[in-house]
């Protein structure tokens, strides 16, 4: 696979190896099946190495039941789960072996993802309860919340053990719309496929068709022109600047800070209509297609003093932040994530940089123009929902400098080239979105279709990690801890 350094791997070798990369320093990213020629099935491992050499891929065919890497990797138990679920295969010496995406008892006869898959007309109905740990002390309450929450809130079911307030175990369960995404990819040239790419997740549609538009162009080995680079910048960040503004805004809601969260649903606002000056979609949609973008984009002057305005307001806004005791009080000390299990359990983005781990792929793995331009990355060490704020906050004020950046610096020239698919190519591409790590593995087929498109999306990752930070805390909290996430289900529930 284009951008990655490949090794192949028997079954028998992959503990091994994956205790080796443990020792070495590097990170475990992600796991996916693919049915290679003939129809095979074979596993995908993708890690990043301890510095900013090549991504790490391991290809392993499937000869039997491939041995769980959850107990050396515990990020990789949902990877395998979804694997299990959506392919068939048993993964030996699981710690968790219980369904994720699909529901208890529903036991379709091939393999959703499978290489025999077959379009059904329907499921079987779900008739057995969910699987929940057994809890044995006489006082603990059980609590079922959703799936069908208040507000405008997407669909989840949680489930609280208790005892009065204080919360023994939570255990989320998502998956109720699960679109099958990825699979929808199959079939499609890549022009097709980045509209679909822009609507995995709707407030992460420049992340995700960026990540898509790379991996087609290391696929094809298609250079591409540096405006088009220079503007993919921008757009990322404007993305991420409406994005953080409404996680504040949120925050302040769970907080019962009404003026707060009032202002910061405005900025956001206004970050929005500033998107749709620019490029004429709100949340800029429509305009990145491989091998560059659609159309050009004329910033001029007016852009580089519209965010000057508002980074003024943004300042003034966080200063009324800090100084508001109500807020910060719920805050800090919340929701804490220690930096051993923000690594062990994925971690990604605003939430492992909150818990002392300073990751960025911006900057560790370069991606459009992004190695030509001085890069700040918030850390904080604490680990709580008020790191996790002010992570934000910082980064907000670095993407206007970015943005900033890019307005001095972008020079005319050509914004596309052609891309044309290659049969049988396959590629890797990335990008750090607002919420953390996102990636794209394309595989195109004998025609130059897409055979099989695998999204690591951050809100996976991280909805993996949150549970560890609700056990053993209390249900005053709960709303709190998860805002400070800002995940997506969306996102998770591809």
């Amino acid at each position: 696979m284009k951008a990655t350094d490949t090794t192949q791997l028997r079954l028998e070798e992959l503990p091994p190896a994956a205790r080796h990369l443990l020792e070495s320093g590097a990170r475990m990213q992600m796991a996916y099946a693919v049915v290679a020629d003939g129809g095979n099935l074979e596993l995908r491992y993708l890690a990043t190495p301890a510095g900013s050499t090549p991504f790490i891929l391991w290809r392993c065919e499937v000869t039997g039941d491939p041995p769980s890497l959850a107990e050396i990797w515990p990020l990789l138990g949902w990877h395998e789960r979804e694997i299990m679920d959506l392919y068939g295969l048993r993964f030996r010496g699981h710690p968790e072996p219980n369904r994720l995406v699909l529901h208890n008892d529903i036991a379709p006869p091939l393999a959703p993802a499978g290489p025999e898959h077959q379009v059904l007309t329907g499921l079987p109905a779900a008739n057995g309860p969910r699987s929940l740990p057994q809890m044995l002390a006489p006082d603990v309450q059980t609590l079922p919340f959703g799936p069908v929450r208040a507000d405008v809130l997407e669909s989840a079911e949680f489930t609280f053990f208790y005892i009065g307030e204080q919360i023994l175990h939570y255990q989320p369960h998502l998956f109720y719309k699960h679109r099958g995404m990825e699979q929808r990819f199959e079939g499609l040239d890549p022009v097709q496929g980045v509209i679909l790419a822009e609507r995995v997740s709707g407030v992460g549609s420049v992340a995700h068709a960026l990540a898509f538009c790379q991996a087609v162009e290391a696929a094809c080995d298609c250079v591409v022109p540096r405006r088009a680079l220079w503007l993919r910048v921008l757009l990322g960040e404007l993305e991420r600047l409406y994005n953080h503004l409404h996680y504040l805004g949120h925050l302040c809601n769970t907080t019962t800070l009404k003026v707060g969260e009032a202002q910061g649903k405005l900025l956001e606002e206004t970050a929005k209509q500033i998107n749709a000056r620019l490029t004429g979609s709100r949340f800029l949609r429509s305009l990145l297609v491989p091998g560059g973008l659609r159309r050009d984009l004329q910033p001029n002057g007016w852009l580089r003093d519209a965010l000057e305005l508002l980074r003024a307001e943004i300042a003034s806004y966080v200063r009324h932040l800090e100084a508001s005791d109500s807020h910060l009080d719920r805050l800090i000390t919340t929701g804490v994530l220690s930096s051993r299990v923000a690594f062990d359990q994925g971690a990604t983005g605003p939430i492992q940089r909150a818990s002392n781990t300073d990751r960025d792929l911006r900057r560790d793995h370069p991606y459009a123009a992004y190695a030509e331009l001085p890069l700040t990355v918030p850390v904080r060490p604490e680990g709580d929902a008020y790191a996790r704020a002010r992570v934000r906050i910082e980064e907000l004020d670095a993407s206007i400098a970015i943005m900033q950046r890019v307005l001095l610096l972008l020079e005319d020239g050509e914004i596309r080239v052609p891309c044309p698919p290659v049969p049988s190519a396959e590629g890797l591409g990335w990008a750090e979105s607002p919420r953390g790590s996102l990636f794209y593995a394309l595989h195109f087929d004998h025609s130059g279709r897409l055979a099989r498109v695998k999204i690591k999306s951050p809100s996976f990752s991280n909805w993996r990690v949150f549970p560890f930070t609700v056990h053993e805390t209390n249900m005053m909290d709960y709303a709190i801890n998860e805002a400070s996430f800002g995940l997506t289900i969306a996102g998770c529930a591809r």
